[in-house]
């Protein structure tokens, strides 16, 4: 299979260069061995020979699990050590490793149970890893297009029109039915369906049966769909737990599970001492929408984007490429959503540096100026008198866009911009 150019590869170099160990994690089969595989076969050609071994091989387990110091006698550094959740028992002796050496790099592991590793990895590693998220394919990476953190200011956006190939509603649509695995790009023949269903019974058989709160794959596989219909909506967990016949405190954990494994990312509200009204609920949103699709049952692309979820699934599209977008630069993404309790809605606020800027997501050609239209609650957050003796809180509004299927960037007015998707 051809080998997919991965947008995170200079910052995995340079977060290498950084710490003693590197830790990439994500969900399965998204490329993470794959892509640190091919960075240590680049860096032969630096007289850098770098060991790989797999804990999935149970052999190799058992001896990392029994034996750890004898494990790293065979397996020394520099070592690429992957699935490292089944043997954590490690990680103090790579502590003890690295405090020895002191070398930069000596250590790349890869985790896809992520809530059950960061826990150990925090303990026995703090302040000697750096960690990197790997989600699935971008469309910068699907496309080979250049890749940098989305920003909504115009001069950003008009760079962004010369390195960008424009695409049609349906070719969009294609995208989002197919999904992000690498495996389904890489490998022309692969049937979508055969490849989710066994995504599917992976992830449960082997990140879900061990956990002691998941009792039930089949009800836990049940959730999984119930949480993937209510893409891009706010969370009610009572709402989850009738849907599926769990409790809510259940609920809760589960879906906890699907953030800590990287199906789902849940956007929290954003909160200011001027805006009163604003709920406190996060925002969900499935990271797949070819695994949404799948669990769904939706049969083609045309039969989705005709169908009722047509418009989550774009949205949860969009905020999936703009979150990845600073995920595979190295950057915490800086993402909220606003509701208020007049059910006025923001899709999507990117904060930083003090400046607020927000984006509405609509499948619509042509949206008109009323996808601006609660853009306007933001205005208590810039005026004086909301900020007496908390002038630190004091927040600027920045340029706005409204990511949509336009043939091309316009402005709404002075201060806001019709974004067309393939812009993202």
């Amino acid at each position: 299979m051809a080998y997919i150019k991965r947008a995170s590869e200079e910052t995995i170099a340079r977060v290498s260069k950084m710490f003693p160990v590197l830790l990439l994690t994500g969900p399965r089969q998204v490329g993470k061995t794959t892509l640190l595989q091919k960075l240590a076969e680049e860096q032969k050609n630096e007289g850098v020979e770098r060991k790989y071994v797999t804990l999935d091989d149970p052999d190799v387990r058992f001896l990392a699990k029994r034996d750890p110091a004898l494990f790293l006698q065979r397996y020394s550094p520099p070592v690429l050590i992957d699935e490292i959740q089944y043997a954590t028992e490690l990680l103090p002796y790579i502590k003890m490793s690295v405090d020895q050496s002191k070398k930069k790099g000596d250590f790349w592991i890869t985790g896809s149970q992520v809530f059950r590793l960061m826990k150990n990895v925090s303990e026995s590693l703090a302040g000697r890893v750096g960690i990197v998220n790997l989600l699935g394919l971008s469309d910068a990476e699907i496309y080979q297009e250049p890749s940098e953190p989305f920003q909504t200011d115009a001069t950003h956006l008009m760079g962004r029109l010369s390195v960008r190939s424009r695409k049609d509603l349906n070719e969009i649509y294609n995208r989002i039915f197919k999904g992000s695995m690498p495996e389904l790009y890489a490998d022309k023949n692969m049937d979508l369906e055969t490849y989710y269903r066994s995504y599917v019974d992976t992830y449960l058989q082997r990140d879900i049966r061990d956990l002691a709160q998941v009792a039930d794959q089949m009800q836990f596989y049940n959730f999984m769909t119930v949480v993937a219909a209510h893409t891009s909506t706010p969370v009610v967990y009572e709402e989850l737990a009738g849907a599926t016949g769990i409790s809510a405190p259940t609920a809760k954990k589960w879906l906890s599970i699907l953030v800590s494994s990287h199906i789902i990312a849940l956007v929290q509200p954003y909160h200011n001492n001027a805006l009163k009204r604003a709920v406190k609920m996060p925002l969900l949103h499935f990271l797949d929408t070819g695994l949404a699709a799948y669990l769904l049952k939706w049969g083609t692309p045309e039969a989705l984007e005709k169908g009722a979820m047509s418009g989550a699934f774009f949205e949860s599209y969009v905020f999936s490429e703009i979150y990845k977008s600073y995920l595979n630069a190295g950057k915490e993404p800086p993402v909220f959503y606003y509701r208020d309790k007049d059910k006025k809605e923001i899709d999507l606020l990117i904060y930083q540096n003090g400046v607020l800027s927000p984006i509405e997501i609509t499948k619509s050609a042509s949206p008109g100026k009323t996808a601006i239209k609660n853009f306007k609650v933001l205005d208590p957050i810039t005026h004086e008198e909301n900020f007496r003796g908390l002038e630190s809180l004091k927040v600027e509004i920045g340029t706005g866009s409204v990511v949509c299927m336009a043939n091309d960037l316009l402005p709404v007015d002075s201060k806001n911009w019709y974004v067309p998707a393939w812009l993202i």
